[in-house]
């Protein structure tokens, strides 16, 4: 069964709490691994978090919110068998499924809005690895 982590920084707090209130509306279960409020933190803390939890298992999943996703980003992608995208948009967000298995949607709050955010969170959590030729491609990383 997949587990869906969520975390962020101060930055992406807001949006982080705006992404959670939409899962729950939709039923969609998830644990969030911090911060609980927008006190000022370090994010690769709240990366290095949701990184450690989706690796556990191949059917985890991640969302990180700092300010621009790079951040969150870099930090996730430090851990072996972590394909963390930063996505801007529904096809950036689609092919990051459909072609690179990205097992973690990281995202940037001051550059998003939250209807686009929150649409890339749903392509994300819908869209199915296609396999195939992208398979051999993702053994070589």
């Amino acid at each position: 069964m997949k587990k869906i982590y969520i975390s962020s920084d101060h930055a992406g707090y807001k949006l982080k709490e705006v992404i959670k209130s939409h899962l729950s509306k939709k039923k969609i279960s998830f644990q969030d691994m911090g911060p609980y409020n927008d006190d000022s933190v370090d994010y690769p803390d709240f990366a290095h978090k949701v990184a450690r939890k989706v690796k556990t298992n191949k059917n985890n999943v991640g969302i990180l919110v700092c300010g621009s996703g790079m951040g969150m980003n870099i930090a996730a992608n430090r851990h072996k068998n972590i394909r963390a995208a930063q996505c801007f948009n529904l096809k950036s967000t689609k092919l990051s499924r459909l072609h690179n298995d990205a097992n973690i949607i990281t995202l940037g709050s001051r550059l998003l809005t939250k209807r686009i955010a929150l649409s890339c969170v749903s392509v994300f959590l819908n869209t199915k690895f296609d396999g195939g030729r992208h398979l051999k491609r993702i053994k070589k990383i």
